[in-house]
């Protein structure tokens, strides 16, 4: 049987908008997850099963038992009581169940779309591509905590690094689809602009990924002075005893100097961007004029702020938030920049 495929659809475009946030909310989940120290509570990696929580006592402390064989309980939590870990424990459980709800958010309409015909040939591909992104990225989440079951009090920030990369890419790639189930792929608009604003998402993109090196290394509790890192522009801990490229994504110092010079860089970047469009003759980019410094305003104070109360979860997460929104916002603009009209 054919069925005669339009290039968009309003309701394909809505189910990938809600896939979207429920990314979101992931990427906020797990941010209070990292923060509260409670992504080693569960210790085992259990993609169906993993959805019943404990139920009883003694799962309760079956669960407990395992967790207190971790270096992080026995060199840091030793004095934990069950009661405690439940709190942790629910935290770790909320964020692996929503990604198990966020795949069948995905999957079921994506079978029940293609079944009726509602995808286009173009579309097609690219939801498989998605589909596998976010299958992918259950197993990157057990590898990133894998790393820190044994012999570390953390994750490596390599992995939490790459765990929060790839779910930027599953949110941006699901916002992008989105638009292009409801607005058609437009012909592709070749010029200085459109190389800008790719250029400005991969920047803001780098941002993300060093500020997950800050949060996997704790390396806001440290220097919290503005705008000199303990009265110096380069701190004296800079290297801390390592050569220049493990320093850069294991020192402390390093990771936080890294990512305040980059958020100036952004700041920078997003002010001559905004500049360029001021001459552009496209009515529909001129919001971006406007929305991406306040955006950037918005989160280099909320991150001077959080730095300067030592990283409150309250902050924390708002600093977060913040990056999720400035991320979309320059993503529309690249896509409205390459668009012919």
């Amino acid at each position: 049987m054919s069925y005669h495929t339009s290039l968009t659809s309003r309701a394909v475009s809505n189910w990938l908008l809600v896939v979207a946030i429920m990314v979101i909310a992931m990427i906020i989940v797990g941010g209070t997850t990292r923060l509260t120290d409670s992504g080693l509570s569960i210790t085992e990696w259990k993609p169906i099963s993993g959805a019943i929580p404990p139920l009883t006592q003694s799962d309760w402390e079956e669960e407990f038992r395992l967790y207190q064989r971790t270096t992080e309980f026995q060199e840091q939590n030793s004095a934990m009581t069950l009661a405690e870990f439940e709190l942790i424990f629910w935290w770790e459980w909320g964020h692996r169940q929503l990604g198990r709800l966020i795949g069948l958010v995905f999957f079921i309409p994506l079978v029940f779309f293609w079944l009726k015909g509602r995808l286009s040939a173009r579309l097609k591909p690219r939801l498989l591509v998605l589909l596998l992104m976010g299958g992918s990225q259950g197993a990157i989440g057990w590898w990133m905590v894998a790393s820190g079951l044994v012999d570390r009090l953390d994750v490596s920030q390599y992995r939490l690094a790459t765990h929060l990369g790839m779910a930027f890419i599953i949110l941006g790639y699901s916002i992008w689809l989105s638009l292009e189930a409801r607005f058609g792929p437009p012909p592709l608009r070749r010029g200085t602009l459109t190389g800008i604003s790719f250029g400005l998402l991969a920047l803001v993109f780098l941002q993300i990924i060093l500020g997950a090196f800050v949060a996997g290394l704790d390396a806001g509790r440290i220097y919290n002075t503005w705008p000199l890192m303990n009265g110096d522009l380069i701190p004296e801990g800079y290297l801390a005893g390592m050569n220049f490229f493990p320093a850069i994504f294991e020192s402390h110092a390093a990771v936080q100097m890294h990512h305040r010079w980059t958020g100036y860089l952004v700041a920078l970047a997003v002010a001559a961007y905004a500049a360029k469009i001021w001459f552009e003759p496209r009515v529909s980019l001129k919001p971006f004029m406007v929305i991406l410094p306040a955006l950037v305003i918005a989160q280099i104070g909320l991150g001077i702020a959080a730095l300067l109360a030592v990283v409150p979860l309250s902050l924390s997460l708002l600093h977060q938030f913040g990056a999720v929104l400035l991320f979309i916002a320059t993503l529309c603009a690249a896509w409205t920049a390459r668009r012919s009209v």
